[in-house]
């Protein structure tokens, strides 16, 4: 885009910077003279020896500076390895190199590409990174040789990006994801820049896709800014890509029409390099145009940032064609492009050919270490480099945690659980005004988290009501765009949260499962600290989808968590608003774990004072003495709840069981820590056997009613002594648009059931109980009759339902 448009004054609302000739853009730009004949040779050399060392990291065991022929030995027993994308990537790496040399620019490099590993571990390697956090790969013969044979072993890097990768910040399992990653990292970041390789394959996901709308919440006056560059090569592991068979106008009317400016490189690969070097210049331009209105309070209203779309061949570099086949330019070239290199001959010698291709000799010089040429294109000062750029480790910033409780609800009263978040949130964000923010798929004020907005707003950039207000909300329908957002912005240092739906969060289930195992191999890392924890703040549940239908009715979330390494989840069922308020701020002053919290938006009762919900919340589990008999001594049976609602029930089974049978004696427990269940050492919260059987007996039957699916909780007590004795009620799959009783009568999680199952479970020790145990379960199966008749006859749960029971 021209200066003179980027500078002009905001225009009217609504309207938008477009240039005259859309589709002339990014087709018709020229090449400038950006690169001199020196760094030409040298980014050359660089992506030579970059290129080399990742062919070798697929096929060599030995003889790594191919010193001498190929032999048979000197191949790895297993190929492993995904060419095709790396020598893209190595490109872009290079020209990054010296764009952050010749400027002052701050730069994350997040790469799609998942298994493109060996493109940066070659690239970190050759710029030093690789042995400053790892001095067995030294910049000598030996440390090259233990790069490339440990690769793709169990003593060495795997073939995709990881936390082991110094600089990086992505985990390159799962594809679709990168690109939200990068613009949740340059958030309150504003002199970051993190270019973004999208490779075409990944533009074929649906994170991807609403994720190129995610610049819509940057603002640059805080933020900095991403640099989409989508590498198109035009093949996945074995079909064409959707982009690849897309001409130049096609893409960037596609992408003009997204609201970028669009810039092709790539048509001439004679002088990719200069097209490369002079494309980064002018996206920096724009970047830089954009940030310096915005600073000067002339904020440009829908600026148009810059997109480069880099076409290169399959596998570039690889044997043209291989015993009849088409290698390079080909599906073929996507992993092994010579599987059979270290069984056969006639492979052999061609990736001796290959590897020669590279001139090896040329570029390493004595004892292994790469020419001098090659580091007049690195920066000098360590901390630039791609790879040491400390917001990629450092870990997290400072961050002030409010006190929770001058918001505390008086015991005995009825509040929200998410509306005292939202005044909680709203605390926080006035008490951190960078470094904080909410990331949501369009339901806060449907999930009552509206407090949020008393002091900050949205940060919808193309809505001319809050663009450029610094908000701290933002807020886009698509979980995978909010999932990769909190990522990046988690993983540079700051804190955030992440409500949902309890029915649809699951979407981004195995988002959630790569970013543990990121923090998992980050943990073990020794130069990356420890980031705020990933918080989850799980509402609108199935147990109060009043209007809401049976497709909104799924806990299956809390399952996927409990399925990680234990000692990496943290999982909360807080029963009363001042509960949550002690866990939200608890979960927000975390480090390194992934929380989940569960709870309701309805107001319900506040069961515990804030010393008592203090108390209870560092314990995890404690008997509510104030709804059991005589405080819970000697019971006949132990009700326990977790999750708002179902607490609720239990609670309301004791007191209709004391005036039904006051003769039955129990005792009522609540977890609100859901990992204190697991058997001791399975979990750090784990309760030990002797306070397990101190809470729950030895010998007393357990009713657990619980907020998500009953075999949530059959897993976590397996192995303890006592789960044989436990009758688990949870979520049965059971639902319709109804009345919240009825959604506890049909799951029998209801007062009833709980009562029911706490007659039969008493009748093994109190033969007072046992006497009337037909008549009281009659009465019992009566009174679900009588409220299902209510509820169907009016369409409101009876009378009285809610009403907080009285205990004296």
């Amino acid at each position: 885009m021209p200066a003179e448009i980027l500078d002009r004054p905001n225009p009217p609302p609504g309207k938008s910077q477009l240039p005259d000739s859309l589709l002339d853009l990014g087709v018709s730009l020229p090449i400038t003279n950006s690169l001199s004949d020196g760094e030409k040779n040298a980014i050359q050399k660089f992506r030579r020896m970059a290129n080399y060392i990742a062919a070798a990291m697929i096929f060599l065991k030995d003889n790594v500076l191919l010193e001498r022929d190929l032999k048979p030995e000197d191949i790895k027993p297993r190929l492993l390895g995904h060419w095709g994308t790396w020598p893209g990537l190595t490109l872009v790496y290079a020209h990054l190199n010296l764009l952050v040399k010749k400027g002052s620019e701050k730069m994350i490099f997040v790469v799609g590409p998942g298994h493109g590993a060996p493109a940066i571990l070659s690239s970190l390697w050759i710029e030093g990174t690789l042995t400053k956090f790892f001095p067995q790969y030294s910049m000598d013969a030996a440390g090259l040789k233990n790069l490339i044979a440990g690769f793709s072993t169990p003593t060495g890097f795997p073939s995709h990006i990881n936390a082991e990768v110094p600089g990086y910040i992505h985990e390159g399992g799962e594809l679709g994801y990168a690109l939200a990653v990068a613009f949740g990292a340059v958030m309150d970041k504003p002199e970051l820049i993190v270019p973004v390789v999208v490779g075409d394959g990944e533009c074929e996901t649906g994170p991807t896709a609403a994720a190129w709308h995610a610049y819509k919440y940057i603002d640059p006056k805080e933020s900095g800014a991403v640099l989409p560059i989508v590498h198109v090569n035009g093949f996945k592991i074995s079909e064409r890509t959707i982009y690849g068979c897309m001409d130049d106008k096609e893409l960037v009317a596609l992408f003009t029409g997204y609201g970028y400016q669009v810039r092709v490189v790539g048509h001439d690969l004679d002088k990719i390099d200069e097209d490369m070097a002079a494309s980064l210049q002018w996206a920096l331009g724009v970047i830089r145009s954009i940030q310096k209105a915005a600073r000067q309070d002339k904020p440009i209203f829908k600026p148009r940032w810059p997109v480069i779309i880099l076409r290169t061949p399959k596998g570039w570099g690889a044997p043209a064609k291989y015993k009849g086949e088409f290698i390079e330019g080909s599906f073929h070239s996507h992993q092994v492009p010579l599987p059979d290199a270290g069984t056969d001959s006639e492979g052999l010698k061609a990736l001796q050919t290959w590897l020669s291709s590279y001139h090896p000799s040329e570029l390493f010089a004595e004892k292994g270490k790469p020419i001098d040429e090659i580091f007049s294109i690195i920066p000098e000062d360590e901390g630039r480099r791609l790879g040491q750029i400390k917001e990629s480790y450092a870990g997290r910033e400072s961050f002030v945690v409010p006190d929770w409780k001058q918001l505390a609800a008086k015991s005995g009263s009825e509040e929200s659980c998410m509306k005292v978040v939202g005044r909680y949130m709203d605390l926080a964000f006035q008490a951190n005004p960078t470094g904080l923010r909410l990331f949501s798929p369009d339901e806060l004020e449907s999930n009552k988290l509206d407090a949020v907005f008393e002091n900050t707003s949205r940060n919808f950039q193309w809505d001319e009501f809050s663009f450029g207000k610094g908000g701290r909300i933002i807020e886009i329908l698509s979980e995978h765009t909010c999932q990769g957002m909190i990522q990046g912005y988690t993983l540079t240092g700051r804190t955030a949260l992440f409500p949902s739906y309890e029915a649809f969060i699951g979407i981004t289930q195995t988002m959630m499962v790569q970013y543990a195992k990121f923090v998992k191999v980050a943990k073990e890392t020794n130069f990356r600290f420890p980031n705020a924890s990933l918080n989850y703040l799980e509402t609108s549940t199935w147990t109060r989808q009043e209007h809401n239908g049976f497709s909104h009715q799924n806990p299956s979330f809390i399952g996927a968590v409990l399925n990680l390494k234990a000692e990496a989840v943290r999982v909360y069922l807080p029963p009363d608003a001042n509960c949550f308020l002690n866990t939200i701020a608890h979960c927000l002053n975390s480090r390194n774990y992934i929380n989940l919290m569960v709870g309701s938006k309805q107001p319900t009762a506040v069961w515990l004072s804030p010393e008592e919900a203090d108390i209870h919340c560092r314990a995890g589990v404690s008997v509510w003495r104030f709804c059991s008999t005589d405080e819970g001594l000697r019971p006949d049976v132990v009700l326990v709840g977790i999750g708002t609602e179902v607490t609720f029930e239990v609670i309301a089974a004791a007191a209709l069981l004391r005036t039904l049978a006051p003769e039955l004696r129990v005792r009522v427990v609540n977890v609100t820590d859901l990992m204190v269940l697991g058997p001791f050492g399975s979990h750090p919260h784990a309760l030990s056997d002797d306070d397990f059987g101190h809470l729950f007996t030895r010998d007393r039957r357990i009713t657990v009613n619980y907020h998500g699916y009953s075999r949530d909780v059959a897993g976590l007590v397996f192995g303890r002594k006592g789960a044989e004795r436990m009758c688990i009620e949870g979520y049965r799959e059971e639902g319709s648009t109804t009345t919240p009783f009825d959604m506890m009568l049909r799951n029998h999680v209801s007062r009833y059931h709980v009562a029911m199952e706490a007659v039969r479970g008493a009748t093994l020790f109190n033969e007072r109980v046992a006497l009337r145990a037909m008549e009281l379960n009659s009465e019992l199966q009566s009174r679900i009759k009588q409220a299902q008749r209510v509820i169907y006859a009016t369409g409101a749960d009876p009378e009285g339902t809610y009403d907080v029971p009285k205990f004296t």
